[in-house]
Protein backbone atom coordinates (compact mmCIF):
# COMPACT_ATOMS: atom_id res chain seq x y z
CA UNK A 1 0.00 0.00 0.00
CA UNK A 2 2.84 2.23 0.51
CA UNK A 3 3.92 1.61 -3.31
CA UNK A 4 0.15 2.96 -4.08
CA UNK A 5 -0.12 6.16 -1.57
CA UNK A 6 3.42 6.82 -3.12
CA UNK A 7 1.88 7.25 -6.39
CA UNK A 8 -0.91 9.41 -5.41
CA UNK A 9 1.35 11.66 -3.43
CA UNK A 10 2.96 12.06 -6.70
CA UNK A 11 0.54 12.80 -9.08
CA UNK A 12 -0.57 15.12 -6.00
CA UNK A 13 2.30 17.04 -6.79
CA UNK A 14 2.03 17.41 -10.05
CA UNK A 15 -1.59 17.92 -10.23
CA UNK A 16 -1.13 20.48 -7.67
CA UNK A 17 1.90 22.24 -9.45
CA UNK A 18 0.00 22.71 -12.30
CA UNK A 19 -2.93 24.20 -10.24
CA UNK A 20 -0.72 26.43 -8.85
CA UNK A 21 0.39 28.15 -12.06
CA UNK A 22 -2.36 27.63 -13.99
CA UNK A 23 -3.64 30.17 -10.90
CA UNK A 24 -1.02 32.40 -10.72
CA UNK A 25 -0.70 32.60 -14.30
CA UNK A 26 2.82 31.04 -14.66
CA UNK A 27 1.68 28.07 -16.51
CA UNK A 28 3.65 28.72 -19.89
CA UNK A 29 0.98 27.65 -23.07
CA UNK A 30 2.73 23.85 -23.89
CA UNK A 31 1.11 20.59 -25.00
CA UNK A 32 1.33 18.90 -21.80
CA UNK A 33 0.18 20.39 -18.75
CA UNK A 34 -2.94 22.30 -18.47
CA UNK A 35 -6.33 22.36 -20.32
CA UNK A 36 -5.22 21.59 -24.21
CA UNK A 37 -7.98 22.52 -26.49
CA UNK A 38 -7.60 23.54 -29.91
CA UNK A 39 -9.16 27.15 -28.50
CA UNK A 40 -7.36 27.61 -26.00
CA UNK A 41 -4.28 26.91 -27.75
CA UNK A 42 -5.02 29.79 -29.95
CA UNK A 43 -3.37 32.21 -27.83
CA UNK A 44 -1.62 32.73 -24.75
CA UNK A 45 -4.67 34.83 -23.56
CA UNK A 46 -7.02 32.05 -23.54
CA UNK A 47 -4.52 29.41 -21.99
CA UNK A 48 -4.04 31.46 -19.49
CA UNK A 49 -7.92 32.39 -19.07
CA UNK A 50 -8.86 28.47 -19.13
CA UNK A 51 -6.05 27.34 -16.65
CA UNK A 52 -7.25 29.86 -14.39
CA UNK A 53 -10.81 29.29 -14.47
CA UNK A 54 -9.46 25.73 -13.86
CA UNK A 55 -7.03 26.16 -11.41
CA UNK A 56 -9.50 25.41 -8.68
CA UNK A 57 -11.06 22.12 -9.66
CA UNK A 58 -7.21 21.03 -10.28
CA UNK A 59 -6.27 22.26 -6.66
CA UNK A 60 -9.37 20.13 -5.42
CA UNK A 61 -8.47 17.21 -7.69
CA UNK A 62 -4.96 17.20 -6.21
CA UNK A 63 -6.74 17.20 -2.61
CA UNK A 64 -8.41 14.62 -3.88
CA UNK A 65 -5.39 12.59 -4.49
CA UNK A 66 -3.40 13.26 -1.14
CA UNK A 67 -6.77 12.09 0.94
CA UNK A 68 -6.91 8.97 -1.18
CA UNK A 69 -3.11 8.33 -0.28
CA UNK A 70 -3.64 8.73 2.99
CA UNK A 71 -6.64 6.22 3.04
CA UNK A 72 -4.08 4.02 1.44
CA UNK A 73 -1.88 4.41 3.84
CA UNK A 74 -4.28 4.01 7.01
CA UNK A 75 -6.84 1.55 5.53
CA UNK A 76 -5.99 -2.09 5.26
CA UNK A 77 -4.78 -3.40 1.67
CA UNK A 78 -8.87 -3.68 0.53
CA UNK A 79 -9.98 -0.35 1.74
CA UNK A 80 -6.86 1.24 1.06
CA UNK A 81 -7.16 0.21 -2.62
CA UNK A 82 -11.25 0.79 -2.15
CA UNK A 83 -10.02 4.40 -0.97
CA UNK A 84 -7.26 5.17 -3.64
CA UNK A 85 -9.48 3.90 -6.28
CA UNK A 86 -12.47 6.08 -5.75
CA UNK A 87 -9.72 9.28 -5.20
CA UNK A 88 -8.50 8.91 -8.34
CA UNK A 89 -11.68 8.40 -9.92
CA UNK A 90 -13.26 11.72 -8.19
CA UNK A 91 -9.69 13.51 -9.11
CA UNK A 92 -10.28 12.83 -13.07
CA UNK A 93 -14.23 13.55 -12.92
CA UNK A 94 -12.89 17.01 -10.71
CA UNK A 95 -10.46 17.78 -13.22
CA UNK A 96 -12.42 16.74 -16.20
CA UNK A 97 -15.09 19.19 -15.51
CA UNK A 98 -12.81 22.48 -14.32
CA UNK A 99 -10.89 22.01 -17.88
CA UNK A 100 -14.20 21.54 -19.46
CA UNK A 101 -15.77 24.65 -17.89
CA UNK A 102 -12.23 26.86 -18.79
CA UNK A 103 -12.22 24.99 -22.58
CA UNK A 104 -15.55 26.71 -22.84
CA UNK A 105 -14.68 30.08 -21.33
CA UNK A 106 -11.55 29.98 -23.85
CA UNK A 107 -13.99 29.09 -26.80
CA UNK A 108 -16.40 32.18 -25.41
CA UNK A 109 -13.19 34.40 -25.66
CA UNK A 110 -11.51 33.59 -28.43
CA UNK A 111 -10.54 36.02 -30.89
CA UNK A 112 -12.69 35.85 -34.25
CA UNK A 113 -9.64 34.73 -36.24
CA UNK A 114 -7.74 31.73 -35.64
CA UNK A 115 -5.42 33.13 -33.24
CA UNK A 116 -1.72 32.55 -33.81
CA UNK A 117 -1.90 28.64 -33.82
CA UNK A 118 -3.00 29.30 -37.18
CA UNK A 119 0.20 30.79 -38.59
CA UNK A 120 -2.57 34.06 -39.37
CA UNK A 121 -0.42 36.98 -40.25
CA UNK A 122 3.06 34.87 -39.95
CA UNK A 123 5.98 35.17 -42.12
CA UNK A 124 5.46 33.44 -45.43
CA UNK A 125 6.13 30.20 -46.04
CA UNK A 126 9.03 28.94 -48.05
CA UNK A 127 6.49 27.44 -50.49
CA UNK A 128 4.56 31.15 -50.59
CA UNK A 129 5.45 31.20 -54.58
CA UNK A 130 3.08 27.55 -54.85
CA UNK A 131 0.19 29.03 -52.29
CA UNK A 132 -0.09 32.26 -54.44
CA UNK A 133 -0.33 30.00 -57.92
CA UNK A 134 -3.00 28.35 -55.79
CA UNK A 135 -4.73 31.40 -54.62
CA UNK A 136 -4.91 32.85 -58.08
CA UNK A 137 -6.22 29.31 -59.59
CA UNK A 138 -9.47 29.69 -57.60
CA UNK A 139 -12.25 28.78 -59.79
CA UNK A 140 -15.81 31.13 -59.76
CA UNK A 141 -17.40 28.34 -57.84
CA UNK A 142 -14.89 28.50 -55.49
CA UNK A 143 -14.96 32.00 -54.60
CA UNK A 144 -18.67 31.42 -54.05
CA UNK A 145 -17.52 29.19 -51.44
CA UNK A 146 -15.34 31.36 -50.05
CA UNK A 147 -17.88 34.14 -49.60
CA UNK A 148 -20.15 31.58 -47.89
CA UNK A 149 -17.20 30.95 -45.37
CA UNK A 150 -16.68 34.89 -44.90
CA UNK A 151 -19.91 34.86 -43.55
CA UNK A 152 -19.41 32.27 -41.24
CA UNK A 153 -16.53 34.34 -39.84
CA UNK A 154 -13.62 32.09 -41.54
CA UNK A 155 -12.63 34.58 -44.34
CA UNK A 156 -9.20 35.02 -43.36
CA UNK A 157 -7.69 32.24 -41.99
CA UNK A 158 -9.68 28.94 -43.66
CA UNK A 159 -11.97 26.85 -41.00
CA UNK A 160 -9.34 26.89 -37.94
CA UNK A 161 -13.00 27.83 -36.08
CA UNK A 162 -15.65 26.15 -37.40
CA UNK A 163 -13.41 23.33 -39.24
CA UNK A 164 -15.44 23.90 -42.87
CA UNK A 165 -19.01 23.10 -41.44
CA UNK A 166 -19.85 26.29 -43.35
CA UNK A 167 -18.86 25.24 -46.85
CA UNK A 168 -21.10 23.35 -49.26
CA UNK A 169 -20.14 19.59 -49.84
Amino acid sequence: MVIVASVLFVLAIVVGSVAVAGLTGRLPRNRWAGVRTPETLASEETFALANRIAGPTMAAAALLLVIGGIGALTLGTVGGFGVAAVAVVAALVTAAYGGTVGARAAAAAAPAGCGDACGCGSAPSPDASEASATISAITTESRADAAAAADCGEDSCGSCSLKGACLPH
